[in-house]
This record gives C-alpha cells, sequence and structure tokens, in this order.
C-alpha cells in the first residue's frame, strides 16, 4: 500500500519561503518518479516540478523556476520543494506524487493528501 504524507506548508507573506516535505511508503519501485503539483480553487490542477530518474535534471514549471527546488533524500524516502520568493498567485493544495516515470506529474499514479500553501 503506497503512502505518501506531505507537511510545511501554511500561511506566508509574499517573498517568504516555506519548505515543504513528503514523506513515502509502501512501495520498493525504484523506476518510480516523483514531484509535486498544485491546484488552486476553480483551477486545473498544474504540475510544479519533478525528479527523472538515471541521472537527469528535474523538471520545472516555467512559473517556479528559479525559485522552487526540488529535491530527494532515499535514505529517508523523502521529497522536498523549497520554495523561496514565494508570491500570491503561488497559493494552493501542494500534492507530492509518484509514479513511472513517462507520465506526466499531474498524472502520476500515487499522491498524498495534500498541503495548503497560502501566500498573502
Amino acid at each position: 500500500h503506497v503512502q505518501l504524507v506531505e507537511s510545511g506548508g501554511g500561511s506566508v507573506q509574499a517573498g517568504g519561503s516555506l519548505r515543504l516535505s513528503c514523506v513515502a511508503s509502501g512501495y520498493t519501485d525504484s523506476s518510480y518518479c516523483m514531484g509535486w503539483f498544485r491546484q488552486a480553487p476553480g483551477k486545473e490542477r498544474e504540475g510544479v516540478a519533478r525528479t527523472y530518474t538515471g541521472g537527469y535534471s528535474p523538471w520545472y514549471a516555467g512559473s517556479v523556476k528559479g525559485r522552487f527546488t526540488i529535491s530527494q533524500d532515499n535514505a529517508k524516502k523523502t521529497l522536498y520543494l523549497q520554495m523561496n520568493s514565494l508570491k500570491p498567485e503561488d497559493t494552493a493544495m501542494y500534492y507530492c506524487a509518484a509514479g513511472h516515470c513517462g507520465s506526466v506529474v499531474t498524472a502520476f499514479r500515487y499522491r498524498g493528501q495534500g498541503t495548503q500553501v497560502t501566500v498573502s
């Protein structure tokens, strides 16, 4: 049973920073990629960042490139999203996701319950 548990969301003023964490359990498929997507009320799901296997560089949405950094601690089975220079338009529920690398992050098979990020 795959489980992804996010933490680290909260409320912050514009220009501030937050670090999201996602602890993964229940799967051992090392071919899975992981990532983050977000969804604001009334808007479509939006991919934010994702990892690749094989040493390829992560992918970032254009709206967050240069401000957000995705990283992974395999020993702790934890995925991170460091978010700097936050803007009000970053306000959304952020979800951790895991799935086959050939899929886009918004279509990854597994996702967590989400953590709210509010930027004012």
